[in-house]
């Protein structure tokens, strides 16, 4: 259930239908958790969204804007999940961006969906779609999502809970909305995202803070033959946190996993 949406501070639900948003997918977007009234990792989300306007040439709000967006949208909520939408406004037709930029700001809050009992270990699938290549907007959430759209369309089975995408040279890169971590060896693995993907903020904060905790850590390129003989599998989001990972379709089965309860423990409020 979606609650209050602003664009551009006012209370609405109507973009121009000039956008270059709708029309190209061309802006900028953070999913972002918020507990007990406040943003988990807002400012990694807000540097994430700064190098994103940075590589699109689309001028970057104040934070402070988009705070202050956030905390209206948020008003009366102890926990939900805040989408913020940066576009590069209205412009004439075609692909050339306009002279004069207008940003078009969206900020939406939906109720927080706590996943089913019993969801821990996560089954996942292998999707057919696979991610094209371009490093210049690697790394970035930006609007065109097609590609998980259509890698979601691959399978309705309820026990699925999501699917693992590849490059075109198959190494792999993510999961359709989180990033994957995968122990062996004594280190803990996740894939580098150098020509396509997303660098999620749950995957930055592990990469930053397992070290403290003990825990080796390595960006690696992996391929499905690296997952068979993990030791452990799990997943990272912004708004599911840390999530276990019980089966890959095809490639293997785990039990216990210890690193990502240890985590989980450690790395703040868990939404599961």
């Amino acid at each position: 259930m979606i609650g209050q949406r602003l664009v551009n501070g006012v209370d609405s639900s109507s973009v121009s239908a000039e956008d270059r948003g709708l029309q190209y997918g061309d802006g900028l977007f953070e999913t972002m958790l918020a507990v007990g009234g406040s943003i988990r990792h807002f400012d990694r989300h807000m540097q994430r969204l700064s190098e994103g306007c940075v590589r699109l040439c689309i001028p970057q709000p104040a934070p402070e804007l988009l705070a202050q967006d956030c905390r209206k949208v948020l008003e009366g909520l102890d926990r939900g999940v805040v989408k913020l939408i940066l576009t590069r406004g209205p412009g004439p037709r075609g692909y050339r961006p306009p002279a004069e930029v207008i940003v078009t700001r969206i900020v939406t809050c939906s109720a927080f969906k706590a996943p089913p009992a019993g969801s821990d270990g996560l089954t996942l699938r292998i999707c057919e779609t696979r991610l094209g290549s371009n490093p210049q907007l690697a790394g970035l959430k930006h609007l065109n999502r097609l590609e998980q759209v259509l890698a979601c369309a691959e399978w309705d089975d309820p026990e699925v809970a999501e699917g693992l995408m590849l490059s075109q040279d198959g190494r792999v890169v993510c999961a359709t909305a989180a990033n994957i971590f995968v122990a062996r060896g004594g280190r803990l693995l996740t894939p580098e995202i150098v020509d396509c993907g997303v660098a999620g903020i749950m995957r930055g904060v592990v990469l930053s803070e397992a070290p403290s905790l003990g825990i080796d850590t390595c960006v690696a390129t992996l391929r499905l033959d690296d997952l068979g003989d993990a030791q452990e599998v799990f997943l990272t989001s912004a708004t599911r946190g840390i999530r276990p990972v019980a089966k890959i379709e095809g490639i293997g089965e785990w039990t216990g996993g210890a690193l990502a309860r240890v985590l989980r423990e450690r790395l703040g409020p868990q939404v599961s």
